[in-house]
């Protein structure tokens, strides 16, 4: 069986398990509250040695709106703190030893909040995501749900709000997302 990892946003922690048994974990830096990281269920898509300031080893993410991995950092104060870019930092020692571990395939959960912002033609994120799939569940929303919001994603918006007798600005604010009954 393949491992799994799991990461907790809140405590900053990743555990690399088998068979639902934490076999190590280790602290993490992540996303900080204007560059978030990503929530969800994922996979290691790709694997590399790298250097500078992402440290020495990558593990991209199947985070399909943008580039996100498990990698290294020339910055170990910033372990244990929210303060990436979205990425999950470890101490170079840990993700070497994670990265000689897991293969592509690797199941990666990342659990925590998910932040909120304005979403508009041009946003990315996982809240994107939950307004694709929420259209797409009302029969709005035609699309791969892939946490893009551009053309496609913001007629649906329109459609939806103008059904609704919302006021249609093709944009979803807070109470648009209570009325698709997304409660974040």
């Amino acid at each position: 069986m393949l491992l799994e990892i799991f990461i907790d946003l809140i405590k900053c922690k990743l555990e690399l398990c088998k068979e639902d048994k934490i076999i190590k974990a280790y602290p993490v830096a992540v996303g900080a509250k204007k560059t978030p990281s990503p929530v969800g269920n994922y996979n290691v898509i790709n694997k590399a040695h790298w250097g500078g300031g992402f440290g020495t080893r990558w593990m991209q993410l199947s985070v399909p709106w943008g580039t996100y991995g498990i990698h290294g950092t020339n910055r170990p104060d910033s372990i244990g703190k929210q303060v990436s870019h979205g990425c999950i930092r470890m101490h170079n020692r840990d993700v070497e030893e994670v990265y000689e571990q897991v293969e592509l395939g690797t199941k990666v959960y990342i659990k925590g909040p998910i932040a909120y912002n304005l979403s508009v033609n041009g946003s990315r994120g996982n809240l994107v995501q939950l307004i694709q799939q929420a259209l797409k569940e009302q029969g709005y929303y035609g699309g791969i749900c892939d946490g893009i919001f551009e053309g496609r994603t913001e007629k649906s918006v329109c459609q939806w709000q103008k059904e609704k007798n919302i006021l249609v600005t093709g944009q979803v604010n807070q109470v648009n997302l209570n009325d698709l009954g997304i409660l974040l």
